[in-house]
């Protein structure tokens, strides 16, 4: 695999929205990508899903130099950063940028547990997510079903608990769980007699069982799984806020959590821009370098202000929720969505553009490798994942037209 390209970014986009304090945390991350990530990239992007495939390495890494620590508050272990979500935002697009797989360990772990928990109690905060910021424990967030997902209505969530008083009984499955193969816990969300709840759950707990890592189109290292609930005992303490409540911890995560896909869409996208930017300046077609076609100038110069446009709307929607806005919308749904696509939209052109090296994963002849294939193949789950595009649409049309409108 060749070495990663000029960075475009750097030469056409002026960042006038990010703190200095989260472009310094930008600049930690970009170097942190470059030097343990892009090494292993294309072996974590073709490798099969197994437990003993997980990037323990990295992951260890990444808890050494305090990525972890980013987006929280010194109080539970954190780095008490004025502005948390923009650092962390910034850190998974340049993760994205070399591996998408690694940006959404990140992201589960930080942003879907890590915030969940923040809706806790001190005794929660303390038992599970102190030690995850030293990546202690690892945690992951559950709401999608085999039959609930965008949907996670009272009718449609089928993992119920029942309440015995000093504990709950959990029956039921999750789905598409990241991390779940390598956490400790799970915070889920189930139904407690008829009223949403989010419970932290020991994954060792007995009758708690995680099913082996799904085979997926891309994203390989970032492994999903079942998991299974049978009869199983969660003391009432990890209930997270109170009964009743589960829905808008849940939705309150996922919000921050669509701020984070659209930051992995940009850097998806600024990837396979710039690996584009490269491979048009040295190939050549009917005499001419790529790059002179003004057909591919213009597709480009497009995609460089898209590129731009979703990044100022990542960082706008995380700038709000820095400021106290638990949903700033429609920025965190617009993000999702225009940064998700793009990165498919960029990445579906980056394939176009390398033709039939862009095809492949090994050039049989001298195993030369081209990562615009990789990108193609992780870009897609970001439109599916933390609330489909259609569903970020909605949101938007919402705020547009009402509710009694749109519902």
């Amino acid at each position: 695999m060749r070495g990663l390209p000029p960075r475009m970014q750097d030469k056409i986009y002026t960042d006038m929205i990010l703190p200095e304090e989260s472009l310094e945390i930008r600049k930690k991350a970009r170097d942190f990508a470059v030097r343990e990530i892009a090494p292993a990239a294309y072996e974590i992007a073709n490798q099969e899903e197994s437990r003993e495939n997980f990037p323990w390495d990295i992951f260890d890494k990444l808890a050494e130099e305090d990525f972890f620590r980013i987006p929280f508050p010194k109080e539970v272990g954190g780095l008490g950063l004025k502005y948390e979500v923009c650092a962390t935002v910034v850190t998974v697009e340049e993760l994205a940028y070399v591996s998408d797989s690694i940006a959404a360990v990140y992201d589960v772990h930080c942003i879907l547990a890590g915030h969940a928990l923040m809706y806790g109690s001190d005794f929660i905060k303390q038992k599970y997510l102190g030690p995850m910021t030293t990546g202690e424990k690892i945690g992951c967030f559950a709401t999608t079903e085999p039959t609930a997902s965008t949907d996670l209505s009272i009718r449609s969530l089928q993992t119920k608990a029942t309440n015995k008083g000093d504990s709950y009984i959990v029956n039921g499955q999750k789905r598409f769980i990241t991390n779940s193969c390598v956490a400790d816990f799970v915070t889920a969300l189930v139904n407690v007699d008829g009223r949403l709840c989010m419970l932290v759950i020991d994954l060792d707990s007995e009758g708690c069982r995680v099913g082996e890592p799904d085979k997926k189109c891309g994203n390989r290292g970032q492994l999903t799984a079942d998991i299974y609930f049978d009869n199983v005992e969660v003391p009432v303490e990890n209930l997270i806020n109170e009964e009743g409540k589960g829905l808008h911890v849940a939705l309150g995560t996922l919000t921050y959590g669509r701020v984070g896909i659209g930051a992995s869409g940009v850097g998806m996208a600024q990837s396979a821009f710039d690996e584009c930017i490269a491979y048009m300046k040295e190939r050549e077609a009917f005499g001419k370098k790529i790059g002179q076609f003004q057909y591919w100038q213009f597709k480009m110069a497009e995609r460089a202000i898209e590129i731009e446009n979703a990044r100022n709307l990542y960082s706008k929607a995380a700038l709000r929720m820095d400021q106290g806005v638990e949903f700033p919308e429609p920025e965190a749904a617009g993000a999702k969505y225009y940064g998700s696509q793009l990165g498919c939209d960029m990445a579906r052109d980056a394939v176009q553009i390398f033709a039939g090296y862009g095809f492949m994963r090994r050039l049989g002849h001298d195993q030369s490798t081209y990562k615009v294939e990789q990108i193609y193949r992780d870009s897609k789950v970001a439109e599916i994942y933390e609330g489909t595009n259609e569903i970020q649409k909605l949101i938007i049309a919402r705020t547009l037209f009402g509710k009694e409108i749109t519902d």
